[in-house]
Order: C-alpha cells, then sequence, then structure tokens
C-alpha cells in the first residue's frame, strides 16, 4: 500500500487483503485453473470499446452497483439479470459488475448470472491486489479486470497488468491524478480510465478527466469515469475528445437503466 492512499482506499485494502486469505483457504489455486480451463472464451472488452468509438459512437461501460461507501444503498430493487439486459437493450458496450462485498455490497454470483443473461464483455470491478483474484476473475467469467494505480505499488501494478493479460483478460488502468498517470503511461494498456472522485474527499469533478487530456498519447482509449450525470455532460466530454464512459449512479437510480442510457447518450 502507498504511503499517500487515501483513508478510505486504505480501510477497504486492508479488509481486501483480510478477504483474498480468506478466499485462498476455501478454494485452491489449482481448483481455479480448473475452472478456468471450462470457462467461456473472453469477449473482447478493449476490442468492444474501439469499434464504437472507430464508429464515431460513444462507448458505454454501464455499471451493476448496488451500494457504495459514500452513498450507501443507491438501488434498492437490485436484479443484476435484469439490469443487463435493460442496458443491453439501451445500447451499452460493455457493463461493469461490482464484486466487493462489504463495501459495495456486490458478489461474484451477480457478475456470472448479469454476463450470461447477456452478450456484452464485462469488467469485474473490485479493489484488485493479488495475483489470485486474476486468476479468479477469469474463472468466473470476468473479460476485463480494473487495476487501480491508488492501491498498488509501481512494481506490484506492472507484475498484476502482466498476469492479467498472459491469462487473457483486458486491463483497466485507473488515475485520478498526474502522478498515477505518468506511472500507468508506463505500461502498455490500451485503456486509462480517469477517475473523476477525489478518494481522499470523495468529491467529483469531470474537470479532473480534462485537466489529464493533453498528457495522454491518441493510442489509448480514455474512459471518463464518474460524475457523468446527464447527456449535458456526455456532449462536454464528446467536445473535448472523450469517447468512452463508465456510468453507474445515474443509472442506477432510474427505474429503467437502459432507458437512462439511452437518453444520455442516444
Amino acid at each position: 500500500m502507498k504511503m499517500d492512499t487515501p483513508t478510505v482506499l486504505k480501510k477497504i485494502l486492508t479488509r481486501k487483503r483480510e478477504e483474498v486469505t480468506e478466499r485462498q483457504s476455501r478454494v485452491s489455486l489449482d481448483q481455479i485453473h480448473k475452472e478456468i480451463e471450462i470457462a467461456a472464451p473472453p469477449r473482447g472488452f478493449a476490442a468492444a470499446l474501439a469499434a464504437k468509438i472507430a464508429a464515431d459512437q460513444p462507448a458505454v461501460i454501464a455499471e451493476i452497483k448496488k451500494a457504495s461507501p459514500s452513498k450507501g444503498v443507491i438501488r434498492e430493487h437490485f436484479d443484476p439479470v435484469a439490469i443487463a439486459k435493460s442496458y443491453q437493450q439501451g445500447g451499452a458496450t460493455c457493463l461493469s459488475i461490482l464484486t466487493d462485498i462489504d463495501f459495495f455490497q456486490g458478489a461474484d454470483e451477480y457478475l456470472k448470472t448479469a454476463r450470461a443473461a447477456c452478450a456484452l464483455p464485462v469488467i469485474r470491478k473490485d479493489f484488485i491486489i493479488d495475483e489470485y483474484q486474476l486468476y479468479e476473475s477469469r474463472a468466473l467469467g470476468a473479460d476485463c479486470v480494473l487495476l487501480i494505480v491508488a492501491a498498488l505499488e509501481p512494481s506490484k501494478l506492472k507484475r498484476l497488468h502482466e498476469v492479467a493479460l498472459s491469462v487473457g483478460l483486458d486491463v483497466l488502468i485507473e488515475v485520478h491524478n498526474q502522478a498515477e498517470l505518468e506511472l500507468a503511461l508506463d505500461l502498455d494498456n490500451q485503456m486509462l480510465g480517469i477517475n473523476n472522485r477525489n478518494l481522499h474527499t470523495f468529491e467529483v469533478s469531470l474537470e479532473n478527466t480534462y485537466q489529464l487530456l493533453d498528457k495522454i498519447p491518441e493510442d489509448r482509449i480514455i474512459i471518463t469515469e464518474s460524475g457523468i450525470n446527464s447527456r449535458q455532460d456526455v456532449l462536454a466530454m464528446r467536445n473535448k475528445k472523450v469517447n468512452a464512459f463508465l456510468v453507474g449512479e445515474a443509472f442506477m437510480r432510474s427505474d429503467e437503466p437502459g432507458q437512462q442510457l439511452r437518453e444520455f447518450f442516444g
């Protein structure tokens, strides 16, 4: 864990280390490798985003999330299968599914059932700190994983990135500031997520994305995360040539998430 890791994130990572140890005691790596052997092939998360952007359309990663540490329960009536189907009908490019249990009320089962209910590639949204979780993600059926620069020492970030690619997972590397961006750009990775949420204060500002844009090579897929709350936010981003979006809360608060997606991006 880094010295400057935000307090809330430190708490999450401390619990995550305990959770990974618990999981390893229940399911061996040998068993997980056997599950990987029979897992469905990856659906191509980064390729799906790239294809949408190449067609001059917004690429939307629609998030299935029940709760968060800052907002508590976001969606009382939570049916991951119905939400996944709604998102697909609404034109989502990919899904993001929270599997963290203690802070986001997520579950592995949500990922498995939602992915089975649609044809979209899926990212496992969790706090990845150990290679075990990467093999586990592939066994669960994830097509992509999230690596958060703020949560990892540079050497660990590099190693986890290598292992993820080696098992067929795409990787979304998430940054919050310029220092983290510089570490992320050291890796040969197609997707770069900019989180507009300050992990120290939990305040959200789209300026976070805008301030980092001119420092990112054109060959990267830039994904703006958090704070997209209206069609106007989408248009502002697209005017800055940001064409990939990860949106969760605004959709989760809607009775029909896919319809809300269509209103933002259609």
